[in-house]
């Protein structure tokens, strides 16, 4: 056997194994993911940490976040036309193409983080997913929660029910819909910008805002206000979507790979979020502030009645309030 053919057959098999390589890597599927939240978040870090390692070689996965690669409500037709293939957002982006999302934001439709995962979980959400395929071309592989928005206030007067907000100037983002959300507990909205909140509460111009705990932190609300009313009227979450462009071409191993790594980064996610919140009520009773939980069931029965005799409820699927609320 001679050197030259030695040579030969190493470079024949050096060659074979650079195509089975190629091969390999051409295999992996490219999954550009968009997300408009800050990489050092909780459910950034479940995408890069966990889903990631989850998926393994067989996705090339590669994330972008704080909106570097898309802007913001620009992703689900991102998604559509193939030049993303997942992305993370809430159910008012969806609502935009396929309106009986609207519901899922609603005042006291969704009540916490068990009971959204219980939606989900349920018939509800198989016809969800279903509506989200057919008419915008995407699959809800899962759900994030990024949690759930209580009342923050100035001054000591005790809030009990939605009769005791008459009056209350209470900031909400702008749009029809979250100044409707202000309407369905007893407030007065008033659209203000979320950089001039603080300012707005120190001077009085509002009495008042709503956001979930890890935001009133963030933002430092409990320097200018004094009471937590734990109303827990919205939730707030996103919806982990992958192209169904995408989804329909993977073998079914590969979609039960997806799956997996979605839901145990989602809970993880979930997890965190849960943790920051048992933990900032004891910050905020630190810092002074009275939290309380007022008659919850006495707001959740006004809102569902406001939102039921308004048009806003006009695009709500038949029965799915009601299925919804008996989860």
């Amino acid at each position: 056997m001679t050197l030259a053919y030695l040579r030969t057959a190493a470079l024949s098999a050096a060659t074979m194994i650079g195509l089975a390589a190629g091969a390999a890597a051409q295999d992996r599927i490219e999954l550009i993911f968009s997300d408009v939240n800050p990489a050092e978040v909780p459910r950034s870090k479940a995408m890069t940490d966990i889903f990631a390692e989850e998926i393994g070689d067989a996705f090339d996965f590669k994330p972008y976040f704080g909106a570097t690669l898309m802007k913001q409500g620009t992703e689900l037709v991102g998604l559509q036309r193939g030049n993303i293939q997942m992305a993370g957002l809430p159910p008012s982006d969806l609502a935009q193409q396929a309106p009986e999302f609207d519901i899922l934001g609603a005042a006291y439709v969704v009540r916490d983080q068990p009971h959204l995962k219980a939606i989900f979980d349920s018939e509800v959400g198989d016809q969800l997913r279903q509506i989200a395929r057919d008419k915008l071309g995407v699959e809800i592989l899962g759900t994030f929660y990024y949690g759930t928005r209580q009342v923050n206030l100035r001054g000591d007067k005790e809030i009990r029910t939605p009769a005791d907000m008459a009056g209350v100037k209470l900031r909400m983002p702008g749009g029809e819909s979250w100044q409707f959300l202000g309407k369905s507990l007893g407030a007065n909205p008033v659209p203000i910008p979320y950089t001039e909140l603080y300012t707005a509460l120190q001077s009085g111009v509002v009495d008042g805002q709503d956001n979930p705990l890890p935001n009133d932190k963030a933002m430092k609300f409990y320097e200018v206000t004094d009471q937590i009313v734990m109303t827990g009227h919205n939730v707030g979450f996103g919806m982990l979507l992958v192209s169904s462009m995408v989804w329909d071409d993977l073998t079914p191993e590969r979609q039960a790979m997806l799956k997996a790594a979605a839901d145990k980064a989602t809970a993880w996610s979930d997890q965190q979020y849960l943790d920051q919140e048992a933990e900032l009520v004891a910050f905020f009773e630190g810092e002074g502030l009275k939290v309380y939980t007022p008659d919850v069931k006495a707001f959740q029965n006004h809102a569902q009645e406001m939102y039921l005799n308004s048009p806003l409820s006009d695009s709500w699927p038949e029965g799915m309030l009601d299925a919804i609320n008996a989860l």
